[in-house]
């Protein structure tokens, strides 16, 4: 896999809305904004929006074609270092048709985000780039009164050092809370809860080793079939990120989806799941169920499993590079990147 350059201070990066286009809608700009800010000021980059990034969610919605144009033109664009998105959503499948993937794999830049940007993911992929599974514009980075330091950090340390060896730590605090995106809320923010489970294994000892492919396990269901779906032989050896959306699917439709895999024969290729913490701790012991039923199903004792990892919707979130080597000691609950997530000019 092609790995991007390091992001440095001064770097140029792209603002794409690839699903929602609720970034540019009159009531939610000031996330924009506040996001702009911050990206500008706590790490020194320079923030542009393209064209069609922020001209509502009805113009966006409307016009796949021009979503798609937007990723494109920003890989093309060599004045541009990074591409951050806007936030998720539900159809980024629908700009399958107009992706090159040729831009794509000429073009290697960091790309980041996630919930229906799993899609891009898996496009991105396909051309044979590395891509960063982390925080978005509208959320994160556009967070009220402070961005959580856990993401900070995950972003100052991943995005742009040399990552060889780098460990993955559980977060110490997480919440539940959620303020209203109004304007009026700005200086509200969100009250912090202590982690009391930290990462727990659910299967599998000793150490595993595998390049990290997944996402947003509610995704998976749009893109199965499709030209950006792995063949099973891609599969082999690999280690799958799991996480649930915001719809907080119920413990039975998770099953649905991880029986999916196992029909596929993916679960017997892979060595082991990295999944992600719930959001808000729904069905945090149900889900824990789910993966133990799954297990037996299908045959899948040596899998090794990672509960409760800071990715995604868990709130807050960290960045997981998608294409680098893992390494997961099951026994210490450690979770280590093999190699770099980027590549560093010295």
């Amino acid at each position: 896999m092609i790995k991007p350059n390091a992001l440095q201070k001064g770097d140029k990066i792209a603002v794409v809305s690839l699903s929602w286009g609720g970034l540019g809608d009159k009531d939610l700009i000031h996330k924009y904004y506040i996001a702009k800010d911050r990206l500008e000021n706590d790490f020194g980059l320079e923030v542009v929006a393209m064209p069609n990034a922020l001209k509502g969610s009805k113009f966006v919605y409307n016009h796949p074609e021009l979503r798609a144009k937007d990723l494109m033109d920003a890989f093309k664009d060599e004045s541009i270092k990074g591409i951050f998105c806007a936030i998720g959503g539900s159809d980024s499948v629908r700009l399958l048709p107009y992706i090159d993937y040729d831009v794509i794999r000429n073009n290697p830049k960091i790309f980041m985000g996630y919930s229906d940007t799993t899609v891009n993911h898996f496009m991105i992929r396909k051309a044979g780039l590395v891509s960063y599974y982390g925080p978005s514009v509208m959320c994160e980075f556009g967070e009220y009164v402070k961005m959580f330091y856990y993401t900070k950090k995950a972003v100052e340390n991943i995005l742009f050092k040399d990552t060889s060896g780098y460990e993955v730590k559980s977060a110490e605090y997480w919440s539940s809370d959620f303020v209203e995106w109004k304007e009026k809320n700005i200086k509200h923010s969100l009250k912090m809860r202590k982690e009391k489970h930290g990462y727990e294994v659910l299967n599998g000892s000793g150490v595993i080793c595998g390049e990290l492919i997944g996402g947003c396990i509610d995704v998976f269901p749009m893109i199965v079939g499709t030209e950006i779906w792995p063949k099973a032989e891609e599969w082999k050896n690999k280690i799958l990120l799991v996480e649930t959306s915001e719809e907080k699917p119920k413990p039975d439709l998770l099953l649905y989806y991880l029986r999916n895999l196992g029909a596929q024969g993916i679960l017997q290729l892979i060595k082991g799941i990295i999944v992600g913490k719930p959001l808000d701790e729904t069905y945090y012991e149900e889900y824990k169920n789910v993966y133990q039923k799954i297990i037996k199903e299908f045959n899948c004792e040596d899998l090794g499993i990672i509960y409760n990892v800071n990715i995604g919707h868990a709130c807050r979130t960290g960045v997981l590079p998608l294409g680098i080597e893992y390494e997961i000691d099951l026994d210490k609950k450690i979770i280590k990147f093999k190699e770099s997530g980027a590549k560093v000019n010295n």
